[in-house]
Parts: structure tokens; C-alpha cells; sequence
């Protein structure tokens, strides 16, 4: 079944409602699932493009699928309608999955040549939440190769513009997920973090990335176990977000790591009258460009004047040292597996994936994985120091205002205050990825200058969901985001 939708404005309006919304007008029987699937085909068709023009957010789509998934739920909205009853929590919202979230029977190939072919054998634990939850899984979304870079382009998938500004990157490694959701082609979407990779896009998207504690939501296969990497929810605003984490976080038979309960939403409300919130703008030395400054102020400032105390943060940081110390991390554990994963396939790599492996090979003989340890308490220490007493921590998201859409940045990056020898340092989000039980999430801020979102992190103490999702939410209706982008023709 197809519903014709008669218009662009009843597309927009339809296809850009937020999760909460659309639930709330399913159950009232006021829209159909349908009609919102529909809706954002057309929004997708009209402008996601391909490898080389538009946006390109996706790997495939599953319209078919998706469509008799659409009208399953319709109908099991008129039982509960008639018969009573709860649906289940997402039934019948859009979710666009990150590619690396394997499906039974679907590709699983993370953008590589040497994954060409290959398919998942089980659903991914995300997935199959997902799909026991009631939602409607209509694409697959891009990343860098083994998602591995903060851009998002390769030599299988093309290059993912974002939809702010096409010659930008929506960030990576999760960038089709951010760029479909800020072009309004879906309601949520899945991300992936090992050292930014959730909260890079959403800051470079104008829409919410949640890293969450590490083992909250469960992975799947042996890179599970890297305590730096986490799967997690993103969505246009914190509720949805929040809606999205309830379904995908708690234990799973699949990952022995996995902790905590399923179906606890971690948005429980409350201001932050009183509140402790520390303000580090630069993370030690990052160099943040002055409209990111200027937005993080402005933050700062409307959390003051809705009663929280903003008290300044020093940390002994610097962009070098933590770089050394996540490449020491990923020179004994993911360059390795990377390595093995593509060995032989090097002539048709990405750039960025041989300098990716090859930096953390050469950091894995400058440091042991036991110095390697000794550097990660060294920044746990320091920021469970720099944050004694507070409630949260607010930083920015990026230092940059946004990357080239086909950047390699193999030379590094050059800011306004200095030249930065390796890319990754334009981004502040992989500390917290070394003080991984720590709950992160990144709002919108505001624009940078070139029409790029810019972002806000709250970074809250370990184990503490509640609180970074009640700042978040403060935050969000303090300083609101930028919405959808407004698309232009293909």
C-alpha cells in the first residue's frame, strides 16, 4: 500500500515530525506510519542524491520492507484502539541503522573492498531491539571505512554531504545517520563512538548524539570488548534521543559486557536550579574557533540565568597528549584488527584508513598496552579531579567549524591559532571516550558562520544518564536547535 501524500508542505510537515509527536498522532489514529514513511521516500528521493551528487546518507534503502513494516503497525494500532492494550515503544517510527549495525541476510561490509560481498548471519543486538520495539527500518546509513575517520566518504559508498552545507561533511564516523536526520529523511537512526564518532555529527548536523556509559548499549563481535567504543541513539531533539537510548541500552545475552535494565528512558525531567555545572571551553589547549566560543557562552550564560552556578574548569590537557594517548589505545586493539581485517586489500583503501593504521601501529612501538593503561587513568584522574564538586561539565563538541566534504586532512588540519598535526585534534570528543563511563551528549550550540550547526557537550559524572539528559534538555529549551536543513533541488 502507498498513501499519495498531496503536497510539499504536508511532506514537511509529516515527515518532519519528532518521535514523541508522531507517537502521540499514531495513537491517536490521526496518521498513519504509512504516511510518515512516505513522506520522508519522497523527501529522500527528491534530494538524498548519490555517490556524487546530493547527500548520499545512505548505503541502501528497504523500502519494501519498511512499507509492509508501515502497515503492520497501522493495523496494530487499530487493535489497540479497539482492544486496549500498550504498542511497543517505537512502533512504527522511521530508524535509519548505521551499516555497521548488522541485519540477517543484508550486507555487512563497513565500506571496505575487502568486506565486499559479505552479509550478517544475525541481526545486531541494536537491530533486534529495534525491530522487537516496533520500528520501521527504511535505510541503511554511510560511515568512513570501518569507521575509522570524522568525515565520511569511500571508495564504496562516495562522499555524505551535510545537508547544512554541501561542501561540508556531516562529520563521521556516524555521518550518514547525522545528515539523514538533519535533512529530515528519517525520525532516529543508530551511531556508533569510539573516540567521537555519535557526537562529531551531531554537532556538525544540528541534531543530538548520545554516547553512552560503556556496556549500556550491547555490541556485537570481539571489537565489542574495546572499552572506548559504544553504540548509541541520535535524533533531532533530547526526547527522542532519550526514547531511542530506553529501547537500544541494558543486558544482552550477546554482549557479556552489557549492563543495566532495558526500557528505562534516562530523560526523568527537572531544572537545573542549583546545579554545579562546570564550563571548560578549551579542554586545555584545543583551539576552538571563536564562533564556537561564542555559542558555548551563550550556553553558559542562559544556564546562569536559569539558576545554575557555571563554575571555570582547568584541565592539563593538550591536543597532542590525548592523541598520543588514544593512538596507543588503537595500536594494540582496532589498528591491529583493521590491519588484519584488510591485509591485502591496501591499493584500494581509503587515505585516511592506511594513515589510520599505520599511526596506530607505530604508537603501539612507542608505548605498551600497560603505558597505554597508565595514560588512560592519567586523563580519568585529572577530569574526576577537574570535576569534584560539580554536577556536569559542559565543553564544546569540535574545536573546527566543519571539515571538507572529501577531506583526507593527511596533513593534518590549520586553525586560526595553529597547525594541528593530526585531524582528530580539531574534535573534543575522544577524551570522554578514554573516560568511557562517563554519559556524553552533544545539543546543538548554534551556527558557524559558513551555515554549519555547531555544538555543546554535557558530560556527566560516570554512570550518571540522568543527569547529562536533564541538563540536555534544559539546554535544548534554553538555546533551541536549528531544526531540519532547508534542501535545495538535487
Amino acid at each position: 500500500m502507498k498513501i499519495e501524500i498531496s503536497s510539499n508542505a504536508r511532506i514537511d510537515t509529516i515527515g518532519l515530525l519528532s518521535a514523541r509527536e508522531a507517537l502521540a498522532r499514531f495513537r491517536a489514529l490521526e496518521i498513519s506510519p504509512l504516511e510518515i514513511l512516505e513522506a520522508q521516500i519522497q523527501r529522500i528521493d527528491a534530494h538524498n542524491g548519490d555517490r556524487h551528487t546530493g547527500i548520499n546518507a545512505f548505503t541502501e534503502t528497504l523500502y519494501d520492507t519498511a512499507r509492509a513494516q508501515a502497515s503492520a503497525a497501522a493495523d496494530q494500532y487499530l487493535r489497540v484502539s479497539k482492544e486496549g492494550g500498550e504498542a511497543p515503544p517505537l512502533l512504527g517510527l522511521t530508524v535509519a541503522t548505521k551499516e555497521k549495525h548488522g541485519i540477517a541476510g543484508l550486507k555487512l561490509e563497513q565500506g571496505l573492498s575487502a568486506h565486499r560481498g559479505r552479509t550478517a548471519s544475525v541481526d545486531h543486538p541494536v537491530v533486534e531491539r529495534l525491530k522487537t520495539a516496533g520500528a520501521v527500518i527504511h535505510a541503511r546509513t554511510t560511515s568512513p571505512e570501518f569507521s575509522c575517520a570524522t568525515t565520511t566518504h569511500s571508495p564504496m559508498w562516495g562522499i555524505t554531504r551535510n545537508p547544512w552545507n554541501t561542501a561540508a561533511s556531516p562529520g563521521g564516523s556516524s555521518g550518514g545517520s547525522g545528515a539523514a536526520l538533519a535533512a529530515g529523511f528519517t525520525t532516529l537512526a543508530t551511531a556508533s563512538d569510539i573516540a567521537g564518532s555519535t557526537r562529531i555529527p551531531a554537532g556538525f548536523t544540528g541534531t543530538v548524539g548520545y554516547k553512552a556509559p560503556y556496556g549500556r548499549v550491547p555490541g556485537a563481535g570481539p571489537l565489542a570488548a574495546d572499552w572506548y567504543r559504544g553504540d548509541g541513539p541520535m535524533g533531532r531533539s533530547v526526547a527522542d534521543t532519550a526514547l531511542l537510548a530506553s529501547v537500544m541500552s541494558g543486558r544482552h545475552c550477546a554482549d557479556h559486557g552489557s549492563w543495566g535494565e532495558n526500557g528505562i528512558n534516562p530523560l526523568t525531567g527537572g531544572n537545573v536550579v542549583g546545579l554545579r555545572i562546570g564550563l571548560s571551553v578549551t579542554l586545555g589547549d584545543y583551539p576552538v574557533a571563536a564562533i564556537i566560543r561564542e555559542n558555548t557562552l551563550k550556553v553558559a550564560r542562559a544556564l546562569e540565568a536559569a539558576g545554575a552556578i557555571v563554575v571555570p574548569v582547568e584541565l592539563p590537557w593538550t591536543t597532542g597528549r590525548i592523541t598520543e594517548t588514544i593512538f596507543a589505545h588503537f595500536g594494540h586493539i582496532l589498528g591491529p584488527a583493521m590491519a588484519a581485517e584488510t591485509a591485502g586489500t591496501e591499493a584500494d583503501m581509503a587515505a585516511y584508513t592506511v594513515r589510520f593504521i599505520k599511526d596506530a601501529a607505530a604508537a603501539a612501538t612507542r608505548h605498551t598496552l600497560v603505558d597505554s593503561l597508565a595514560m588512560d587513568h592519567a586523563l580519568q584522574d585529572e577530569l574526576a579531579t577537574a570535576m569534584a564538586g560539580l554536577d556536569a561539565m559542559l565543553c564544546p563538541t569540535t574545536a573546527v567549524t566543519s571539515l571538507s566534504a572529501d577531506g583526507e586532512y593527511l596533513e593534518g588540519l590549520d586553525t586560526v591559532e595553529r597547525h594541528l598535526e593530526h585531524y582528530w585534534e580539531g574534535h573534543m570528543t575522544s577524551p570522554f571516550n578514554v573516560a568511557n563511563r562517563s554519559p556524553v551528549i552533544s545539543v546543538p550550540s548554534g551556527l558557524a558562520t559558513d551555515g554549519v550547526p555547531t555544538g555543546i557537550q554535557i558530560v556527566a559524572h560516570p554512570f550518571d544518564e540522568t543527569m547529562a539528559f536533564r541538563i540536555a534538555a534544559v539546554v535544548e529549551r534554553l538555546v533551541p536547535g536549528p531544526g531540519h536543513a532547508v534542501l535545495g533541488s538535487s
